[in-house]
């Protein structure tokens, strides 16, 4: 903060410039893969893989969970990996303590997307609708 701006109350209302949030970009990229991303989910629990399929969506190289949109391949911003509840147990990602919480706050697989979002300031879980 400015000294000009403790002087200045005005300028509290003034709006600030847009920061381009890597975020939107990756809302435009799950609104266009939405259905690839949910038939894979649909297979997953289909072939008895898992109740709850997970989506990671990432900008680097990430060696968790199995690539099925790959960034450069489909000139997007975000690559995305198909995963599970199990191996994100197995691979220590969610603490086996933390499990059965996961599991209550785990939205419908045939409604939402369950994302791991992935960025260098950290990833964090977020469920999108597949309709909107």
């Amino acid at each position: 903060m400015q000294p000009e701006d403790l002087l200045n109350p005005d300028n509290e209302n003034q709006p600030q410039p847009a920061k381009n949030s890597p975020l939107l970009s990756l809302e435009r990229d799950l609104k266009f893969f939405k259905d690839s991303i949910h038939e894979v989910a649909i297979e997953i629990m289909v072939e008895g893989l898992s109740s709850y399929p997970i989506f990671i969506a990432h900008q680097h190289e990430l060696k968790l969970g199995e690539l099925i949109l790959d960034r450069h391949d489909l000139n997007s911003d975000w690559s995305i990996h198909a995963s599970t509840l199990e191996e994100f147990t197995e691979r220590g990602v969610i603490k086996p303590e933390l499990k059965e919480r996961f599991i209550s706050s785990y939205k419908n697989p045939n409604e939402y997307m369950c994302v791991f979002v992935v960025v260098p300031e950290g990833a964090n879980f977020v469920y999108v609708p597949y309709k909107k």
